[in-house]
């Protein structure tokens, strides 16, 4: 099936297997269909029947007892998908002043209308973002991404001087939390502290002091500055 003829719901589903991918601990990539189903909120079967016209196009490998992962042109695809909806939400947020816990289900229902020529205005107008509003890299219009050099919160090390870099999680209420704790992309940091056993890490951010839960750390991405 030539890239052209995806449907939007196609384009979906390569997109959702790459951001599950992109956190699977997995050899090789793989996720469950479970997990996929579970994020797009769709029954198993469903789920079954959609990665079974994936595989078909050669967009998805499936294999039994490790679950699927994308081909090279299942990847590409899929970050192209990622590039018009990561240039939605930054065009959301800069040119229409929605804020960054508003903007991932508007940006979804958006980029299903996007054609390249729609994209590229958008693009420019929200001053060429190399980013989104949550620090996620937006791909190149050739389906190509560089991912920062950065790891979870809740690794990184110590006593050191960090910035976020992407914010994983687009839950409108864990975001708006992010926000008032000032837990942003490009925000300077320090772990001070962490508890044993997945307990809660101690943060300096500028002159306060910030406690957070574990969980809430495995979904901010950090790098060493």
């Amino acid at each position: 099936m030539p890239p052209a003829d995806l449907s939007p719901t196609m384009r979906d589903y390569l997109a959702e297997v790459y951001r599950l991918s992109e956190r699977s601990q997995t050899a090789g990539g793989y996720i469950g269909t479970s997990a996929l189903a579970d994020q797009l909120d769709v029954s198993p079967p469903a789920v079954n029947r959609m990665i079974t016209k994936l595989k078909d196009a050669g967009l998805l490998e499936h294999e039994p007892y490790q679950g699927i992962r994308l081909t090279e042109t299942g990847r590409r695809e899929a970050l192209k998908e990622l590039r018009r909806h990561r240039i939605a939400e930054a065009f959301l947020v800069n040119v229409m002043g929605f804020k960054w816990h508003e903007v991932h289900a508007e940006a979804e229902q958006l980029s299903r209308g996007m054609n390249e020529t729609l994209t590229e205005r958008m693009a420019a107008m929200a001053g060429y973002p190399a980013v989104c509003p949550h620090g996620e890299p937006i791909p190149t219009p050739e389906g190509e991404i560089t991912p920062p050099d950065d790891c979870l919160l809740s690794e990184a090390p110590h006593d050191a001087d960090l910035e976020i870099t992407r914010v994983l999680t687009r839950e409108p209420e864990r975001l708006e939390y992010l926000a008032a704790l000032g837990l942003t992309p490009g925000t300077r940091l320090r772990v001070l502290h962490a508890a044993p056993f997945h307990g809660p890490l101690q943060l300096k951010v500028g002159r306060e002091y910030r406690i957070i839960g574990h969980n809430l750390a495995e979904l901010i991405r950090a790098q060493v500055v």
